[in-house]
């Protein structure tokens, strides 16, 4: 069984974006995302008008300063490398809690994993949720346009273009 991460929040967390489970990477980094060559950070980052976090302060200090609480969907599992498919006898992170102490207004699932399971669970949440698609490296099919949109709807604006 691998253990995923505690949940990345504070007391004033508005948005809530949840993953399915860390990567091996991420999981020898020791924080969300910790593949370089996904896209999380740079779509963030980007969108932001705000330059790449690189060490795990600094993507901390990024998401208070942005109000963003980071989890994933899954907190302990059974998994093949960092293959989404293969999670098995997995947790369920505690949701509920969560937005119980934060004030989450809407929740990003990253991936259709992430989703499958969330909606499996958590679909009465009563807060609005999306589904966007995954920024990991293994998904071809990256689309920046789609995550700076739903971003642009949460935080109220427009930042970066590209």
């Amino acid at each position: 069984m691998k253990a995923g991460f505690a949940p990345f929040m504070n007391a004033d967390s508005k948005l809530l974006i949840l993953g399915s489970f860390p990567s091996v990477k991420s999981r020898d980094t020791g924080f969300y995302y910790g593949n370089p060559r996904n896209a999380f950070w740079k779509t963030l980052a980007n969108y932001f008008g705000d330059k790449i976090p690189s060490t795990i302060k600094e993507k901390q200090d990024f998401l208070t300063k942005r109000k963003i609480a980071l989890w994933d969907v899954v907190t302990l599992c059974e998994i093949h490398a960092s293959d989404d498919s293969s999670i098995k006898n997995f947790t369920v992170a505690d949701v509920k809690w969560l937005i119980s102490v934060c004030p989450i207004q809407k929740i990003i699932l990253n991936g259709g994993k992430a989703y499958e399971i969330f909606v499996k669970n958590f679909s009465d949440i009563g807060i609005p949720y999306k589904k966007l698609c995954s920024t990991s490296p293994a998904n071809t099919r990256f689309n920046y346009k789609e995550w700076h949109d739903e971003l642009s709807a949460t935080f109220g604006s427009t930042q970066s273009t590209c």
